[in-house]
């Protein structure tokens, strides 16, 4: 399949500043539900969604959890620093990265790096092991960043504590505000289970206790996987034409378990926002490319059009079931910097719920990819219609065929 020349200026819309949503609702669940069926809009709560669904739905969600990203430092002359912990390195394992104690690497952004040309600076934190000092010494620079090595003198405190003691949750920038106590537990999804994310899965941020009790006794199934998400994802389109624009890389663990449910099960499958999606299409891919018994850990960018073939989606899963069966794993571990974009054909997904999402961006065009020139109509109406966008914003199911009954 030929990779799409497409002009990122055609997706574009008009957003005002207002439109943004700079907090979020008091209840997850009172957001705004758009759905469309046969071209025809219809303005829901989220908290309906249990009667949207059929019973036998699938619905897959990304379990990450948002880590306090942001540090802050001071070199000995005043000067603050900014860190931004982006992915670990050394180890480069997230968990591992968690769970070192006294010493660890991250690749990170350094805010008014042109002040920190060398040495060590430091600050201190208050933890339940009491007042402990952090040194970051900056190992070396990077085109978008640097690595950072941070130091400590308590060998009984974590990293993840460290940041959970002096961490700042990492809001989007397009907020335009400082982070507040109410992000820490607002910006993060009430099933999140493991640290590693900079960017909250913001389609999740919808579900509540009640929302998801509601579809477990409707008898509608669930599957978690795991992406952590990268500050890339916020990386604007800066190309006219999309094969210039290189995407972020992002690393996801599926497990055994999950591999089996989407193996055995036979309805609808929906992802709970695009990073599920990236990780469901690509784990297809990742299956392809192990059925040709080529390398299958990465799924790049243009795989998608470029790892053409028939092999049905139970098998391509099966294969990497397989795989781990063979190997004695408990789970898949791999990278993607896949792109979709109109023109690539979706192999595990129905439908997707999801946010609505920046002009001239990579989620716009998987958002067209999936329901096609319906995208214009979808966002004109959220626009019309007082819909709240971007991460703190309203919601909306969107169908791969959009002839979908509503029951």
């Amino acid at each position: 399949m030929k990779i799409p020349s497409i002009q990122i200026s055609e997706y574009d819309y008009p957003l005002p500043s207002d439109r943004i949503a700079k907090y979020p609702l008091s209840n997850r669940d009172e957001s705004k539900l758009l759905t469309i069926t046969n071209g025809t809009i219809t303005d829901y709560s989220f908290k309906h969604l249990p009667e949207l669904l059929t019973a036998n739905t699938l619905l897959v969600f990304n379990n990450t959890k948002v880590i306090k990203a942001r540090l802050q430092f001071k070199k000995p002359t005043g000067a603050s620093i900014e860190i931004f912990c982006l992915e670990p390195h050394n180890p480069a394992d997230a968990a591992l990265a968690f769970q070192q104690t006294q010493q660890v690497e991250w690749h990170c952004m350094v805010g008014n790096l042109k002040k920190w040309k060398e040495g060590v600076i430091s600050t201190e934190a208050i933890t339940a092991n009491g007042i402990i000092k952090i040194e970051a010494t900056l190992v070396q620079r990077e085109s978008d960043g640097a690595i950072i090595r941070f130091n400590w003198d308590n060998p009984t405190t974590t990293f993840a504590d460290l940041l959970e003691a002096m961490g700042q949750t990492p809001i989007p920038p397009y907020l335009e505000r400082e982070a507040e106590a109410i992000d820490s537990v607002r910006y993060q999804t009430v099933y999140s289970k493991y640290d590693g994310s900079v960017a909250a899965p913001t389609a999740g941020l919808h579900f509540s206790e009640t929302v998801l009790d509601q579809l477990t006794r409707k008898g509608i199934q669930k599957a978690e996987l795991t992406l952590h998400v990268g500050a890339g994802t916020f990386k604007p389109v800066k190309s006219e034409n999309i094969t210039q624009h290189e995407m972020h890389t992002e690393h996801f663990v599926v497990t055994r378990n999950t591999l089996e449910q989407l193996i055995n099960h036979d309805g609808p499958i929906i992802a709970v926002g695009t990073t599920s999606v990236r990780t469901l299409e690509s784990l297809y891919i990742a299956g392809v490319k192990c059925a040709k018994g080529k390398p299958f850990d990465l799924v790049s960018q243009w795989d998608g059009f470029n790892e053409t073939s028939a092999l049905p989606l139970k098998e391509s899963l099966q294969t990497i079931l397989d795989y781990l069966i063979k190997k004695h794993l408990d789970n898949f571990k791999a990278a993607t910097t896949i792109m979709i974009a109109p023109g690539y054909k979706f192999k595990v997904i129905d439908g997707l719920i999801t946010n609505f999402h920046q002009p001239k961006s990579t989620l716009l065009l998987l958002i067209a990819a999936l329901i096609g020139e319906n995208w214009k109509k979808v966002y004109d109406h959220a626009l019309s219609h007082n819909f709240r966008f971007l991460s703190y914003g309203d919601s909306s199911l969107l169908m791969k065929h959009q002839d979908f009954s509503l029951r």
